[in-house]
């Protein structure tokens, strides 16, 4: 064999084979069957996409993965973001995002519909056991990240004072505060360990050099900086709503769920929506596939803002809001991974950050989850099964999400006879 043979391949940066549609209709088909949250995900697009139509090898896409699980922000979105931007350009960039946020988005913005139209459905008994399923969606992950992301004493301090910092000082500047010493923690005083580094693989090619990746980072930090201003500038809602979700997309490390406290802290504080309302929309979340950011399109049909962006359009900006940032982070990361991935320094910041948003999250399942959902003893029964359905039996969310609303429409019925 000989040493051109044996040398890592890139992937191919040839014209593109696949059209922008190809690439949408592939990810539409993901995105109305792709269950079970961001690591189901990538399972479904791995036997899509590298064992079905061999778009890339299983190395290459190894690779890919551990970019944008590195990367703040949505990793299955990237992951299809990256992959439409390698077969058909930016359209196909577009495509694959649109293909795969399109079904969940539609499904939750229509419930916001029903709840503008219908206020008392928030206080139903279906939505009531959509907010236990709530309680148990986010135990579930909690400790399934305190087992992998909270290995020794160091990493288990961290989430548990970042948690006791942020239910005695709630808000998203704590949060953001949380992060950041929980990246400067891990950065000086964590050992690197074999769990820490990313193994070498396969080189990622792009038709993108460094210097336009450069230019879409320095382009995502940028509007991470101006936005806060213009919103001060301009204070409506639309804009602070637009700077939070940004905010909120740029800076979530760990996956869909950490999403739920900074979101939580921008809408509900300032009275846009209820601590019902959010509950509601992401219980919901849980029982339609595809990425729990379209959560925003539920809250941003909900937000109080003027015509014309009222209803379907707000959460169409709201959703555009909270992606982008992922959009940028990865493409703009893509040309650099190669050599980011071999820095010691880099990966033992993360693994602070990732310890930080245990304690993150863990704050947020205290309060609002348990604390506006629990009303009595039943209630936590009909968690404490969700979650054992959740946890060990393995049963799908929208299962679980079916079965936990009929659990709370049962009782209620029995309170009433």
């Amino acid at each position: 064999m000989t040493a051109a043979s044996s040398s890592p391949q890139p992937l191919d940066t040839r014209p593109p084979r696949h059209s922008a549609w190809q690439v949408f209709w592939v990810f539409l088909q993901l995105g109305l069957t792709s269950f079970g949250g961001p690591v189901a995900h990538l399972g479904y697009f791995r036997q899509a996409l590298v064992e079905r139509r061999q778009w890339l090898s299983d190395a290459q896409y190894a690779d890919l993965v551990a970019l944008c699980q590195f990367l703040p922000g949505p990793a299955s979105s990237q992951v299809g973001m990256a992959l439409g931007l390698m077969r058909a350009g930016w359209l196909g960039c577009l495509a694959a995002w649109l293909g795969f946020t399109m079904p969940s988005a539609i499904a939750l913005l229509g419930l916001a519909a029903g709840l503008n139209h219908w206020p008392h459905l928030a206080d139903s008994a279906i939505v009531h056991g959509l907010k236990l399923v709530a309680v148990a969606v986010v135990a579930h992950a909690v400790w399934g990240m305190w087992r992998n992301l909270c290995k020794g004493w160091l990493r288990k301090c961290l989430a548990v004072v970042g948690a006791a910092v942020l239910l005695a000082w709630p808000g998203a500047a704590p949060q953001l505060l949380v992060l950041a010493v929980g990246a400067l923690v891990g950065w000086r005083l964590l050992p690197r360990t074999p769990g820490n580094a990313q193994q070498a693989g396969p080189v990622l090619s792009l038709p993108l050099g460094r210097k336009a990746g450069l230019c879409l980072l320095l382009a995502c930090g940028l509007l991470l900086l101006c936005l806060p201003v213009a919103a001060q500038l301009w204070p409506g809602v639309a804009m602070r709503a637009f700077a939070a979700f940004y905010q909120a997309g740029a800076l979530v490390f760990g996956g869909g769920h950490v999403v739920l406290p900074l979101l939580q802290a921008s809408v509900v504080p300032p009275g846009w929506v209820s601590d019902a309302q959010f509950l509601t929309g992401y219980a919901a979340a849980q029982a339609v596939p595809g990425p729990l950011f379209t959560l925003a399109a539920y809250l941003g049909a909900l937000l109080p803002l003027p015509a014309p962006w009222a209803g379907w359009a707000g959460g169409a900006l709201m959703l555009a809001a909270i992606f982008l940032p992922a959009f940028l982070l990865v493409a703009g990361a893509l040309p650099w991974w190669q050599r980011l991935r071999e820095s010691h320094a880099a990966q033992r910041a993360l693994a602070g950050i990732n310890a930080a948003v245990v304690g993150v999250l863990l704050a947020a399942f205290v309060h609002p989850v348990w604390s506006s959902a629990i009303r009595q003893p039943s209630d936590a029964c009909i968690a404490a099964i969700a979650f054992a359905l959740l946890q060990w039996l393995r049963v799908p969310p929208v299962v679980v999400v079916l079965l936990t609303a009929l659990a709370a429409w049962g009782m209620q019925l029995l309170h009433n006879a």
